[in-house]
């Protein structure tokens, strides 16, 4: 294993042990399997029959519904009989979290159940308690005891387990020992799965789950490379961002996180977590999926739909040393030229390559509106840095912020070359012909052994930076691979990281652009993102004939997908980030039109993040990242949160909107739209 997948440079499927869900088997290299959660009431046996329905027939593999105490997890036979009797025999998931005895029936019922151990037997209180070695194992032996029981449960009805940690809900004990980390998540789950391993039970998968995709991806890497020191095997792995939100940015999101993992070949199912009906969750689900059901395996055997070593593409070369931490965050270092690289944050490019002319009101879809009377621009906070025209020049004066690129043989062309910087295709630049003073860029291709020569050559070109894209089939391993071969010379050029997409739907245009740049910048990679595709191959996403995500201006939509990667890979904030659950059958008010309204007044307040939770489960435990909460507390109440503090409890519904402003502008986080 290198470090914690089997290669970093070829696709290979993470071996784990095989589990059996009822008549479906998860890990050892079976297809990744999908997964939603109803939203409904569980007393409601036939809402949530017919939502489960809904959610099958739209392609889940297994339905998680929620059992929150004893008569919910009962009813859950009701459910199952009923589904069983209409001809559906899926998969049942019971999701359990404070109530042990809710799970010891469930478990006695449905083909799985998930626990929390952060909140399966310890009461959270917030609390920071020092713990003595002698009263940690205290603490350990009574896990053992109340958690034993449903272990011996479940390997009497033959119930699969799924130990689901969350980064937000760690237990007083984790945190107090280990901090709100991903080691602390990764410790969390392992106390239980030695209880379950101590009682010959392995029908577990296990989930490290967050609503940060950075802390996510750290913990499962941890988490595989625990399991492998102390076991020398490892458990199928459910993966996912918790509350990820809704539309553009809840895709967006998951892809980084989901897909940075699946690019290692980690993963055995996966849910994405979308303020949304929970159907439109598969969808996005099995676009992920589908990236690798044609990827070579080079590991386990051959499954129907992968292809065969001889059909492989050429292979990236290994490397031998691994010029970063995977388990932590820290920016590659890169030489400062203009605003890229160095400390500044990574910059945004517009391509506007094929746009037949350039007009001063083409630049509102890249964050700037002219004013002709006062001959000024406004400035969005997320505008474009760089517009590259192609061949083409521009008839008017730019805006200071935004700056020109063209190519090279354009550029040789201009009157005035100090305003443009010119863009040179791989060893077309040569450092004693005609080029920029300042800043040149040169798109170079990963694949290509050529590009680490050239960029060795160039080395001390203090004006150079490179464009980095791959022509090869799997174009992150490679892209990654070119970075830390640069790394690993010390060769400190900015780097752009330029993919274009070919996909035909919106959906999968955000899961392309998301994984294919956002796990580099989640690594410390990559100084700017330089997104394109052909819009005239673009078709909007349809789903059910419910058109969720949709797109007029390509530029526009190009635009905020760069600025929202960046945003939910932590490396430059534009704007509000919302931490939404996805409903379920505890939440306490329409999650989907609470967030609406939330959104709708607070989206011009760049840099706080706001937590909109259903219920105490999803509240101040799941929100660890969140600045301000809004979270359901009783039919008809919300109870608002300052971080983890409460703030004010039982705020009646129809006013907790204006009391979460007011707290917001007692806070000084609010400021009047312009």
């Amino acid at each position: 294993m290198q470090t914690y997948c089997p290669s970093l440079t070829r696709y290979s499927r993470l071996p784990t042990l095989e589990v059996n869900i009822g008549d479906l088997r998860l890990g050892n290299f079976h297809p990744i399997r999908v997964q939603t959660m109803t939203t409904t009431d569980t007393m409601d046996t036939l809402a949530t029959v017919e939502q489960s329905i809904r959610c099958i027939e739209a392609g889940a593999e297994l339905v998680r519904i929620t059992a929150p105490s004893k008569k919910e997890a009962e009813n859950l036979l009701n459910i199952k009989k009923e589904l069983r009797r209409r001809g559906y025999t899926t998969p049942l998931v019971a999701d359990i979290h404070f109530t042990p005895n809710a799970a010891e029936i469930a478990a006695r019922i449905v083909e799985k159940v998930r626990i929390n151990p952060g909140n399966y037997i310890d009461k959270k209180k917030f609390e920071h308690i020092e713990y003595t070695d002698a009263e940690y194992n205290e603490e350990i032996d009574r896990i053992r005891q109340r958690f034993t029981p449903l272990v011996n449960i479940c390997k009497e009805y033959g119930t699969a387990m799924r130990i689901g940690t969350n980064h937000g809900s760690l237990s007083d004990r984790i945190m107090s020992r280990y901090g709100d980390t991903p080691i602390g998540m990764v410790e969390s789950a392992m106390e239980f799965l030695r209880v379950a391993r101590d009682e010959s039970y392995h029908n577990i998968v296990l989930s490290m789950k967050s609503s940060n995709p950075q802390v996510m991806v750290q913990a499962y890497r941890l988490l595989i490379r625990q399991m492998d020191a102390e076991f020398g095997v490892c458990y199928p792995l459910h993966l996912g961002v918790t509350e990820a939100g809704d539309g553009e940015d809840g895709r967006i999101k998951s892809a980084i996180g989901i897909g940075t993992l699946l690019e290692d070949g980690i993963g055995d199912t996966i849910r994405v977590s979308l303020t949304e009906d929970p159907e439109f969750e598969i969808p996005v689900c099995r676009d992920l999926v589908k990236r690798y059901q044609q990827r070579t395996v080079t590991a386990g055997p051959d499954k129907a739909g992968e292809k065969s070593p001889d059909e492989a593409p050429a292979p990236i070369p290994d490397i031998q040393k691994i010029p970063y931490s995977p388990f932590e965050y820290r920016r590659r270092v890169s030489r400062s030229l203009a605003n890229i690289g160095g400390t500044h944050v990574p910059v945004v490019f517009a391509d506007f390559m094929k746009a037949k002319t350039i007009q001063r009101e083409d630049l509102k879809a890249i964050g700037y509106t002219y004013d002709a009377p006062s001959d000024k621009w406004t400035i969005g906070d997320a505008a474009a840095d760089y517009i590259y025209t192609g061949s083409k020049p521009i008839a008017f004066d730019l805006p200071g912020t935004l700056r020109p690129i063209c190519d090279h043989e354009q550029w040789l062309k201009l009157d005035q070359r100090d305003n443009y910087f010119p863009l040179f295709q791989g060893d077309e630049y040569d450092p004693a012909g005609e080029r920029s003073d300042s800043l040149n860029f040169i798109a170079v291709n990963a694949a290509n052994d050529e590009s680490v020569q050239l960029a060795e050559k160039l080395r001390d070109d203090a004006t150079v930076v490179l464009c980095c894209y791959s022509s090869h089939p799997q174009a992150l391993l490679s892209v990654r691979r070119f970075i830390m071969e640069l790394m690993v010379r010390d060769i400190r050029f900015p780097v752009i990281l330029a993919v274009e997409s070919e996909d035909t739907s919106i959906d999968e245009q955000l899961i392309h652009f998301s994984t294919e740049t956002g796990a580099l910048l989640l690594d410390g990679m990559g100084d700017g993102l330089w997104l394109m595709n052909d819009p005239a191959k673009l078709a909007n996403t349809r789903v059910s004939g419910r058109t969720y995500l949709e797109t007029k201006n390509n530029h526009q939509f190009l635009n905020n997908i760069s600025f929202s990667i960046l945003q939910a890979a932590r490396t430059r904030i534009s704007k509000t980030e919302y931490i939404s659950c996805p409903s379920c059958g505890r939440t306490l008010f329409d999650l989907q039109d609470t967030t609406a309204r939330i959104r709708s007044v607070t989206h011009h307040l760049k840099g706080v993040k706001i937590a909109i939770m259903g219920c105490i489960v999803n509240g101040p435990g799941e929100m660890a990242d969140a600045d301000f909460g809004y979270v359901g507390s009783g039919p008809g109440k919300v109870t608002l949160y300052r971080g983890k503090e409460i703030v004010k409890r039982s705020v009646d519904s129809a006013i907790a909107l204006e009391e979460l402003i007011g707290l917001l502008k007692e806070n000084g986080a609010w400021v009047d739209k312009s």
